[in-house]
């Protein structure tokens, strides 16, 4: 067959599977949505990043990277990932007749979130006043984390991230949100014009922030109002915990996972600034920004496969939920592979004509980056998997020694090789991570097929044996040799079947008539 043949079968097959996979199709079209709007709004806020290097230079752009981390990681280290289990619950409500219990369950995640933003900025302000210096905040950096941690008070993302999830409502939120990243990046490239100084910088991204969660907000509560879910404020909690079993656990969990991968994947940047310098802290920070950029795959598959996964596995569709869950993973191998091989090739040139020829230094961090970036991304829809069958405790125990192994490598690398030490401790953190959920998942899965699995009928052949051996007349008066056995080869021949036929029959029809 020609080279053209062999292209025009492929491209027949492929056409007649994305026929036939409805639900794959609409999946990634999903995927392609929220991959299309958040692609766009990474690469903006990218620029506005490399804008306000070129505006700042590397050491105030380093102040600006560690109120901007420090701020982050408070607010991962306290927030609930409520939308976790206001998914998980709510993919089994369905129907007009759960509506209320519908509404509860919102209201309690709202509470949640709320709660937690309002602790989120005590504790941001509070540390920063009593122990800035020992987190690398020095008295420069103290009237930026004050002010950008206004942020943190509208930080308000669980309810909305699972009501726009759970409806489906993937495109509105992909393009609905890139208002906020154009107005900050039109306002830091009107800073890089004027000449502007740090303070400016840090007002435009925190105003533009706060923009960014209102709209989420506000897409939120049109879409509920659009299904005819009214008066969240209204809805009564009692009992909500009782109604949702695991829910509080549930809900807890997800708050030690986010805060244990956190203390990795946010403190990176201070610890690189504490340990080694502000500068070398600015180049992690831009080597970070970009493998985050890339993990926006994985985390867009999640926000379309997880409302799916937990649907398919609430209704024990188990064929259909590990076929799911192999396409993304073929597909986010795929996809990390290639990423890692372009970073190698071209991000020498990428961050000389992008951030200046001061950040070049950025390059090989960025490989190192991408290579746990690509890790992580493989292992994202097995985690996600994982949550739909309520395997939370074991994707805790798993991120707990990720984060150890992290934590222990980047304090004993980063004083003696600097920023690219903490690049290490990701890729050990990644490989443990994507290890354990992989051994986790095969586990659960075997164990869950050998649960559906019906007994064999032999099994029911020997109790009956074992029933009927326990007396002459065991079974309804009936005598032993009588009773039919499944390991007797007569038993599947016409004579056995007559046999079995007349022990059925009631134990006085087996006595003679007296004469």
């Amino acid at each position: 067959m020609t080279p053209a043949g062999i292209v025009r079968k492929l491209g027949h097959r492929a056409r007649r599977f994305w026929q036939a996979k409805g639900a794959m199709r609409t999946r990634l079209l999903n995927i392609g949505h929220l991959l299309t709007g958040n692609l766009f709004g990474s690469l903006i806020g990218m620029l506005a990043f490399v804008v306000t290097a070129r505006a700042l230079g590397p050491t105030e752009y380093g102040v600006l990277a560690l109120t901007y981390s420090y701020t982050r990681a408070v607010e991962r280290l306290i927030s609930f990932q409520s939308w976790q289990p206001l998914i998980k619950y709510g993919a089994e409500l369905q129907g007009p007749e759960h509506r209320d219990d519908y509404r509860s369950l919102l209201k309690f995640g709202l509470v949640v979130d709320m709660s937690a933003a309002v602790m989120a900025y005590l504790v941001s302000i509070g540390l920063a006043l009593l122990f800035g210096p020992l987190m690398g905040i020095s008295d420069e950096a103290l009237q930026q984390v004050l002010i950008y941690s206004t942020v943190l008070l509208f930080q308000i993302n669980g309810l909305p991230t699972a009501v726009i999830r759970l409806a489906g409502r993937f495109r509105l939120v992909a393009y609905g949100t890139l208002v906020g990243s154009l107005v900050r990046l039109s306002l830091c490239t009107i800073g890089l014009m004027l000449g502007s100084d740090l303070l400016y910088f840090v007002i435009v991204w925190t105003v533009t922030q706060i923009i960014g969660a209102l709209s989420l907000l506000f897409f939120a509560f049109m879409e509920l109002r659009r299904q005819g879910v009214h008066s969240l404020a209204t809805a009564p909690l009692r009992g909500v915990t009782k109604r949702f079993k695991g829910l509080v656990f549930f809900t807890v969990g997800s708050n030690v996972e986010l805060t244990l991968r956190s203390s990795a994947n946010e403190l990176d940047t201070l610890l690189v600034g504490m340990l080694a310098d502000p500068t070398a802290a600015g180049l992690y920070h831009i080597a970070k920004r970009m493998g985050r950029l890339v993990l926006q795959l994985g985390v867009q598959v999640q926000a379309v496969l997880y409302p799916d996964v937990a649907r398919l596995w609430a209704q024990r569709a188990l064929g259909e939920f590990r076929s799911t869950i192999l396409q993304m993973e073929i597909m986010l191998l795929v996809f990390g592979l290639l990423v890692l091989t372009l970073t190698a090739l071209f991000i020498h040139p990428l961050l000389y004509w992008t951030a200046g020829p001061k950040f070049v230094a950025a390059a090989p961090l960025a490989v190192v980056q991408m290579l746990a970036v690509a890790m992580l991304l493989s292992g994202g829809a097995v985690r996600t998997a994982l949550l739909a069958m309520g395997r939370q405790p074991a994707i805790l125990k798993i991120v707990l020694v990720a984060t150890i192994a992290f934590q222990v490598t980047a304090f004993s690398v980063i004083p003696l090789i600097g920023a690219m030490g903490a690049n290490i401790a990701h890729v050990v953190m990644a490989t443990i991570l994507l290890s354990g959920l992989i051994i986790v998942y095969h586990r659960a899965i075997a164990s869950e097929t050998l649960a559906d699995t019906p007994p064999m009928p032999a099994a029911e052949g020997d109790a009956a044996n074992e029933e009927a051996s326990t007396g002459p007349l065991a079974r309804n008066g009936r005598p032993d040799d009588l009773v039919p056995s499944l390991h007797d080869p007569l038993a599947r021949e016409p004579q056995g079947r007559m046999r079995r036929a007349v022990a059925e029959l009631p134990a006085q029809a087996l006595v003679p008539d007296k004469p």
